[in-house]
């Protein structure tokens, strides 16, 4: 028979264990003289009392005081599925109606620009789990002044790392807007550094609080330290390639209410037809065959225009001007092609569709010195986000280009030298995949940046004005024309109100390209040394002049805001 009291008996080794291992070598007694009421209760044994339900007014007021990097009074509670889904709602809407301050004028909600950003959270959530992992398996530490650390799980943790950062998200999302509505409050250099510094200690203080709420879950200095670094890494690879915004301008209530309230016609309807489809395949067939042969000897331009956007006769009006500008301007009479969406141009132009772009692009390389001719290739349109140019004709299905798309058909057509302008919203997103050693790209604004009048009631987008109705009239030079539109631009953006920033349009010059055109521009102006140089006025939406119109692009999507 075993002794009882001896260590190694089986009773000394289980019978703590009832009360769980943090009461594993806690002596409790019990005198014989005590009643069964007088024995403690759970509560009072309990390592760390905490409050194991919260309000949602209680998660909310934990959160904002972690703004002030207050340690959260949340002990061990964890919210509630419906909590959980109530508190993402209302910080997510505060943060949403804060972003529409960003767009002066009608704003369009766009369901892309809102969600693309989520991914940072999903993989935050992620590290967040990752780092807190072994902590939320550890005991609950001793409260520090009596207020118990929180250690209510990866659903605690996200609550209050939506509610931290709030208040100085909200802040910096007004000073944006102010920024927007109120662009003249920082064209000074003083008011310029104070709108920077402030920017800069807001978004260090968002994240402050998200690497100090974080660290009180995870409790761990190297876990924190890898935490707050690639949370750091996310964040700035959110702002810097993903800068998708939740409200858009919307252009055509911009255009519908400017000019006094002036209200544009509707545009013409396309009305599709056999003898239509028929009459495109003849008139395509019959401007490649008017393209004239390159000349021995001699450096010609061949010319591609292209407005893929049926419902703003801006377009049309401003690839009218370019495809007679380069006929009149750089010796190109009938070597240009002008592809344009227009229900009255239906019978005159081919259609701007991906596939004729492809096709006149492979016509033109078929009659020009693919070696030493120049192409210069103008495309006019809305520009989106992602970079593509919309295109519409309704009830033709038309679908986008791309710079990629227009990149894979010049170099598949042997072309070298070429001069691309494109005149769209974000059309600074098309340089990189367009650069060579040969090529010169310019374009109307940078990646970020819509570019301006391309309304219903636009004559002229601003940048075709400035640089190829007024500029290139007065020399042959495309760098000398782009550097003095600028700042024209600029002003009259100024002027206009443009309340999301200068357009800033871009270009780049390849090496190879700057001695072709400065070889072409000295004989253009020895060729033409009394050319008028006054702008003409502009032939409104009379059709091109020469039938050298070719091929189109394809694209349907929704036009990018562009004033």
């Amino acid at each position: 028979m075993k002794d009882l009291n001896a260590s190694s008996s089986t009773w000394a080794d289980t019978l703590p264990s009832q009360w769980g291992p943090e009461l594993a070598h806690t002596e409790i007694e019990v005198p014989l003289s005590r009643s069964p009421q007088d024995l403690p209760t759970s509560s009072a044994i309990r390592a760390v009392s905490a409050t194991e339900r919260l309000s949602l007014w209680g998660w909310m007021r934990e959160g904002l005081r972690a703004a002030l990097f207050l340690a959260p009074r949340t002990g061990a509670a964890a919210p509630t599925p419906w909590q959980l889904l109530v508190l993402s709602l209302i910080s997510g809407a505060l943060l949403l109606g804060a972003a529409r301050l960003q767009v002066v004028g009608p704003a369009q909600f766009s369901m892309r620009g809102w969600l693309t950003p989520m991914w940072s959270s999903l993989v935050l959530l992620w590290l967040a789990w990752w780092a807190m992992a072994p902590a939320q398996r550890a005991p609950t530490p001793a409260p520090e002044l009596g207020v118990p650390g929180p250690s209510g799980g990866l659903a605690a943790w996200y609550v209050l790392s939506a509610w931290a950062p709030l208040a100085p998200l909200l802040v910096l999302y007004v000073l944006m807007g102010l920024a927007v509505h109120q662009p003249a409050l920082w064209n000074g250099t003083v008011a310029s550094i104070l709108f920077w510094v402030a920017y800069g200690v807001l978004t260090v203080w968002v994240l402050a609080t998200l690497v100090v709420v974080s660290a009180r879950f995870i409790r761990s200095r190297v876990r924190t330290a890898v935490f707050g670094v690639a949370m750091a890494v996310v964040v700035g690879v959110g702002m810097w390639q993903f800068q998708d915004q939740p409200w858009e301008e919307d252009a055509l209530a911009v255009a519908d209410a400017s000019a006094d309230g002036a209200q544009p016609p509707e545009p013409a309807q396309l009305a599709l037809s056999q003898g239509l489809f028929e009459n495109q395949q003849l008139l395509w067939q019959q401007q490649v065959d008017a393209l004239l042969p390159q000349r021995p000897g001699v450096v010609d331009v061949y010319g591609l225009v292209f407005a893929p956007y049926a419902d703003e006769n801006v377009f049309r009006r401003e690839s009218t001007m370019v495809n007679t500008l380069l006929q009149e301007r750089f010796d190109a009479q009938g070597r240009v092609l002008h592809l344009l969406n227009h229900a009255e141009t239906a019978e005159t132009h081919p259609w701007a569709t991906p596939e004729n772009l492809q096709r006149a692009i492979a016509a033109l390389a078929a009659r020009m010195d693919r070696e030493h001719d120049v192409l210069v290739i103008y495309m006019t349109s809305h520009g989106a986000r992602n970079h593509e140019l919309a295109a519409a004709h309704w009830p033709l299905q038309v679908p986008p280009v791309t710079p990629e798309m227009l990149r894979a058909a010049l170099d598949e057509s042997g072309i070298r030298n070429r001069v691309i302008a494109v005149s769209a919203c974000f059309s600074g997103g098309w340089i990189e995949p367009l650069a060579t050693d040969s090529t010169l790209i310019m374009t109307a604004a940078d990646a970020t940046h819509t570019s301006y009048g391309c309304g219903r009631l636009s004559e002229l987008t601003f940048f075709g004005r400035a640089v190829f109705h007024e500029q290139l009239r007065q020399t042959h030079s495309f760098t000398e024309a782009f550097a003095k539109a600028v700042p024209l631009i600029q002003q009259r953006e100024v002027e206009a109100g443009k309340a999301d920033g200068f357009s800033n349009p871009q270009i780049r010059v390849g090496q190879q390209i700057a001695l072709v055109l400065q070889a072409l521009e000295q004989r253009l102006q020895t060729e033409a040394p009394n050319a008028s140089s006054a702008a003409p006025a502009l032939a409104a939406d009379a059709p091109s002049p020469v039938p050298a119109t070719a091929a189109a692009t394809d694209a349907a999507t929704a036009p990018s805001p562009r004033p």
